[in-house]
């Protein structure tokens, strides 16, 4: 079954910051919460999709990765110091997590144990609620600096507040991520199995598979860079490159960024933030379908 976008984890050194940098291009974005392995977050929801600004809050209370057990805080913590701030996990949306795990562990791109947890999080009114999860990891051996898993919301009535998903820049949802490779087509098998559709080729070194929420497309780097105007992220094996915002207004999103003063590109229809601007990630807007 195919799995929609869920949610990207967009890693940064200081999360007030990233904060003050989505704020500035009209994004609403929810306050501080704290996971109990070391990282804190903030959220920007749009329906059914977000964007998980992370910090490394305690280094010393991250736990190591073990040999079926998977370290959200660990992987994130080795990204920034490898590569520095940018998209280092794309999730997808997931229903039965011991069904993920034993596709994923049948494909080879498993072995990780699910991963169940809560926390504390906030109303927009400031009430308490808690919040809870269950997570299936997969891997590409061949791609160190990107992390993939599906993600169950146990209480969604809690999590997803209809006033989080208003901006003042006119995005209405997602349209879609971009992962990236030197090659592509050796990361098709895998990105088949973990998103639960097939991609189609549209060029050559360009595929897109087509999920019930957002497109994932998987392209080379030279494409990329034709396509978005910035050089791709560099390293071996997947990247997760973008986010592509669909907007209600493009106009009035140029204006927004205009005025937050951030260097952006119009390529196309696209207005593309940079990761010279956008802490180590492209944020591209576009019109909605």
């Amino acid at each position: 079954m195919a799995r929609g976008l869920d949610h990207v984890v967009h890693v940064v050194r200081d999360l007030d910051a990233a904060g003050e940098l989505y704020d500035m291009l009209g994004f609403t974005v929810g306050t501080r919460n704290r996971h109990p392995w070391g990282t804190d977050n903030r959220l920007v929801q749009t329906p059914g999709f977000f964007v998980e600004l992370l910090e490394i809050s305690e280094p010393d209370a991250i736990p190591p990765h073990g040999e079926t057990a998977f370290s959200f805080g660990a992987f994130n913590r080795d990204f920034l110091a490898d590569v520095g701030p940018g998209l280092s996990m794309l999730v997808l949306e997931g229903s039965d997590p011991a069904a993920d795990k034993l596709e994923f562990d049948t494909a080879g791109i498993g072995g990780f144990d699910v991963f169940d947890f809560s926390r504390q999080g906030k109303r927009p009114d400031g009430s308490d609620v808690e919040v809870a999860f269950s997570l299936a990891f997969a891997r590409d051996a061949a791609s160190p600096h990107a992390g993939f898993f599906s993600c169950l919301q146990r209480r969604p009535e809690n999590f997803w507040a209809p006033d989080l998903q208003r901006h003042m820049n006119g995005t209405t949802g997602v349209a879609g991520v971009v992962l990236t490779a030197e090659d592509p087509a050796a990361h098709v098998d895998f990105l088949s199995v973990f998103a639960g559709t097939t991609p189609r080729r549209a060029v050559e070194g360009w595929y897109i598979a087509k999920t019930p929420r957002g497109d994932i497309d998987l392209m080379s780097q030279a494409l990329f860079t034709e396509r978005f105007g910035i050089a791709a992220p560099a390293g071996p094996g997947l990247r997760l490159a973008a986010i592509r915002f669909a907007v209600a207004d493009i106009e009035r999103l140029r204006r927004r960024v205009s005025a937050s003063r951030m260097a952006a590109e119009e390529i196309e229809g696209l207005v593309v933030v940079g990761p010279k601007s956008a802490l180590g990630a492209t944020l591209a807007f576009e019109p909605a379908a």
